[in-house]
């Protein structure tokens, strides 16, 4: 029986490409750099920051051209975190109804925690949440099982009471790999490229109200 639901936060529970790519175009044009089209930005958002400051300005920057793109590009998103992110529609009935069954919901992510406690705070859902693990809340991040560990710890749950929602190949095997129930969002961050069906996932879901249908 499922007791927690977890989600990946990029791509999966909110909706942060929108500031994302807004702060994207900010450090193009601050950098003179040929602004991309949201379509293009949108699939590589879950990856981060590096993959966004490589997808504008290309993949043979040298170190310390990239960390000023990456760090100039953190501190832009960091003060407009909130502007346009909101929950995936129908997100909000499904923590609801998570709540009126008695379970409860946390959030598993790679973004650092100086970037996630604002945003959940600023959009009204950490103090919901039953565990909020960063990227740095852990010693190991996504794939790796243990921020999976540390949530279900938190959250008072065992990881085969847990189901793992994410929008990324990392967040599957990171949910397999700690023995929970996974979902593929499969309406999140996700390349034309990519076959979900090499992840492994138990299901995949075209919308966040699918996610009851496996609480049933």
């Amino acid at each position: 029986m499922i007791k927690t639901v977890l989600f990946d936060l990029d791509g999966t529970l909110i909706d942060t490409a929108p500031d994302m790519a807004a702060a994207l175009d900010q450090l193009c044009r601050e950098e003179d750099q040929i602004l991309l089209p949201f379509d293009k930005v949108r699939p590589v958002v879950s990856d981060g920051s590096v993959a966004l400051v490589n997808l504008a300005f290309g993949h043979d920057l040298e170190e310390p051209r990239l960390e000023h793109l990456k760090k100039r590009y953190l501190e832009i998103y960091a003060e407009k975190i909130a502007v346009h992110s909101k929950l995936f529609e129908g997100t909000q009935e499904v923590l609801d109804h998570i709540k009126q069954q008695g379970l409860n919901w946390g959030v598993v992510t790679n973004k650092p925690g100086w970037l996630t406690l604002p945003l959940m705070e600023a959009l009204g859902l950490a103090q919901h949440a039953a565990c909020i693990v960063s990227g740095d809340s852990t010693q190991n991040r996504k794939p790796h099982p243990e921020p999976m560990y540390h949530a279900c710890k938190l959250a008072g749950s065992k990881a085969e009471e847990c189901m793992y929602v994410g929008d990324a190949h990392r967040d599957i095997e990171a949910g397999n790999n700690a023995g929970m129930k996974t979902l593929i969002a499969l309406y999140g961050y996700i390349g034309e490229h990519e076959d979900t069906r090499e992840w492994k996932a138990d299901h995949a879901i075209n919308k966040p109200e699918e996610i009851l249908e496996y609480l049933q």
